[in-house]
This record gives C-alpha cells, structure tokens and sequence, in this order.
C-alpha cells in the first residue's frame, strides 16, 4: 500500500513522544534473560524489539522476518544456553544476510551450528552447550552486532570471555552503548585497541533500566525542520549525554541550519532563519551509518551536494542501501555516484514532484525521504514498512504536516 504526501507549505510547530531505542531495548531483553531481575521502562514497540520478545519464549524454530539485530543477538543467546536446540530463521533477504563470521566465532567456543541451506547465511540450527573457553577472535570489520552478541553474553560465562579483534573495529558507538549497559551492571570489562575482555557478573548492581527513546527516529524530524522554511519542533524523550551513536544529529544538523536544545528530558528543534548553507557537506559516518538516507535526503531536499564516507555496512541491511538510495533519489532528478563505502550526490535545484519511492521492504527508506514532501509532492510505496523501527511513524508525521 503506498501512502500519498501532497507537497506541505505551511509551518512546523509541535511535540511528538517517540518510544524507547530498538537498539538499546533489544540488548536490554537478551541481559533481562540472563539477570532477570533486571527491569526495563520504555521499552521500544517497533516491531523488531516485539519479534525478539517472542523469539525468546519461542519453541524450537524462531522466524524473526527482517530483524537483523535479534538474528545476530540470538544465535550468541542460544549458543550458551546449555541441551536448548533452536532453528533460527528470517524473511527471504534475512536469509542474504551473512551470518557466518559471528557462527564461525561461535564454534571455535566449541558451540554446535550448523547450516540449513546456504553456508554462511540463515537458516542456522544451533544447539547450545556451556562455554567454557577463555577467549574467542573475530573480525571487528563487518558489522559491531556480532560483536554486541558476543558481548552481552560474556558476563553470564563462566570464565567471562576475552573477544580479540582480527581488524578494526566499525560502527564503534553501538559497541561502546553495549559496554555501557554491562558497565552499570557492574560488569568488569577491559577495552583494549585490539581486545575487550569481560569477566563473569558476581552481582548485579542495577535492576531498573529507563531506555532513552530512540535518535535514528529522530532523524526524520532534524530533516524535516531542515527542510522547512520555518519549524520547530520538541522531541521526548532525549538526553544530551547518550549512549546512542545517531546523536551526532545534534552536530550535524546544525550545519544544515537546525538548532539543538535540551531541556530536562526534552529536545526541541528549530529552524535557524536566514541560515547560509554550505555548498557541498561530507561527513564519515562509519559510527553512525543509520542516518545516511536521512541526510542524503536533506541536502537533496536543500540542492546542496554531500559526500558521506564509511557506509560500508548498509550493503547488507533490509536492502543494499546505497543501491536504493541512489535508485531512488535518481528518480526526483538527482544526480549520484556510489562505492562500497560511499555515496557523493551532486547539488541540484531542480526536484520532480509525484515521484513513487519504493522502500524495498527497508523501514529507513519510506521515513527518509517523507520530510520532502515540505518540496514537492510523492508518493511512498509499502508505507507499513516503517513498523519495524517505528510504528506509529505516520501519526506523529501527520501531526506536523496537516
């Protein structure tokens, strides 16, 4: 089903209350089964976070649709789940997804998984067993959630776990928003260049976890007040010192000419008027690629050009992201060359309007390039898709553009 947005002229003015980070939510669920006294408020309700609540108390095969996080999350839980047996599976691009550098990490714990179709990708039968190995090595390069996996599990080991690095590290935030929730657990860790080592929990110094709401869906407000000639708009629930990455929001968009403010728990946006915008922006987002359709959206919206570099991972999201995006954008006229890591769009002053986006069943494509209806009319294919992340995406949005 698509969704039409006719071109919006009039001001930006209001609040809207977001629900808790998917990101920190979904770790927060794997260490509530391993400490369960721990208790979670504001939890998110994407779909994602609700798919992994149920994998959890699910039988033996587990299809989790598109939610990445909780394929890699749970193939590290039901590794160290000693006799449990479990079939994880996904949607037909879950199943594109690689899998096979956290699985190859896991067996050389000594853990039994095997694959049900293609080597390397989902469907994968795990069959869990306590581990007892000191140390495991993994490539650091290729996505910070196998990683986390590994991470969230390490306290409830035995012997803790040393995880060491064969390359650098990527998407750095998201690791450090994982050793921040083991930290004020009172979980001991060790960072290191090259290695983290996480010794055993003795006990548990926190039960109560108010999870921050989430910055990726924030995104699409800092576009739209961007994109607007006069906006503002306040955001709940926010905080300045956060553990998610997608708060350089702040930073960036403020070179798009969006001014930042807290107040309590509070984030309120607003246009900066008379704003002179640069000619060309270029960023390195490599610790936080989520938000790169948001942006290159943006500045298509506001004809100025950008370079954003370290995009690497969004190749193996819901879609190759960079693909779409350049598809997409194309559509409306734009003018873009991409890489493997990059994507560069030219400025342009000229925008087609009754443009059919399609989403390609990715939630961020049909939430980044909504604020553009503040330039022309389009139309947004699989509207329902933004419930991975987002569910009530299309409400809030309408409140600020009727």
């Amino acid at each position: 089903m698509a969704v039409f947005l006719p071109k919006y002229n009039g001001e930006i003015d209001g609040e809207i209350t977001i629900s808790g980070s998917k990101s920190e939510s979904n770790r927060l669920l794997i260490l509530q089964q391993l400490f369960p006294e721990i208790k979670i408020e504001n939890l998110s309700n994407s779909d994602d976070t609700k798919l992994l609540q149920k994998a959890l108390k699910s039988e033996e095969v587990i299809n989790i649709g598109h939610a990445g996080t909780a394929m890699r999350f749970l193939t590290a839980f039901f590794a160290s789940r000693e006799n449990s047996v479990k079939v994880l599976t996904g949607s037909k691009r879950m199943q594109e997804r690689p899998i096979g550098i956290l699985v190859d990490a896991l067996r050389s714990l000594g853990v039994e998984i095997s694959y049900e179709k293609e080597e390397g990708y989902p469907p994968i039968r795990i069959k869990g067993r306590k581990i007892e190995q000191k140390e495991v090595s993994i490539q650091g390069n290729v996505s910070s959630q196998y990683i986390s996996a590994l991470l969230l599990i390490a306290p409830s080991l035995e012997n803790g776990l040393k995880i060491n690095f064969t390359s650098k590290l990527t998407s750095i935030p998201y690791i450090k928003m994982t050793t921040s929730l083991l930290e004020s657990l009172g979980v001991s860790l060790e960072w290191k260049e090259d290695s983290i080592q996480v010794f055993p929990l003795k006990e548990n110094q926190i039960e109560d976890f108010a999870v921050e709401s989430d910055w990726s869906s924030a995104s699409y407000y800092f576009s739209l007040i961007a994109l607007s000639a006069k906006g503002k708009v306040s955001l709940q629930t926010y905080k300045p010192e956060s553990l998610q990455g997608d708060s350089v929001l702040v930073d960036i968009y403020e070179k798009l000419g969006v001014k930042s403010c807290f107040e309590k728990n509070t984030l309120h946006l607003e246009k900066v008027e008379n704003f002179e915008l640069p000619e060309i922006l270029e960023l390195d987002l490599s610790n936080a690629p989520d938000i790169a359709q948001t942006i290159a959206v943006t500045c298509f919206g506001l004809g100025i050009a950008t370079k954003m570099t370290g995009l690497h991972t969004l190749k193996i999201k819901e879609t190759d992201r960079l693909v779409a995006l350049k598809t997409e954008l194309e559509k409306f006229g734009a003018e873009v060359m991409i890489t493997d890591e990059s994507l560069e769009l030219k400025n342009s002053k000229t925008m087609l309007s009754d443009v059919s986006v399609v989403t390609y069943n990715d939630h961020r494509m049909a939430m980044a390039f909504a604020p553009l209806c503040l330039k022309n009319s389009l139309f947004v294919e699989n509207q329902e898709v933004v419930t991975k992340s987002y569910t009530d995406f299309w409400k809030d949005f309408s409140k600020l553009t009727k």
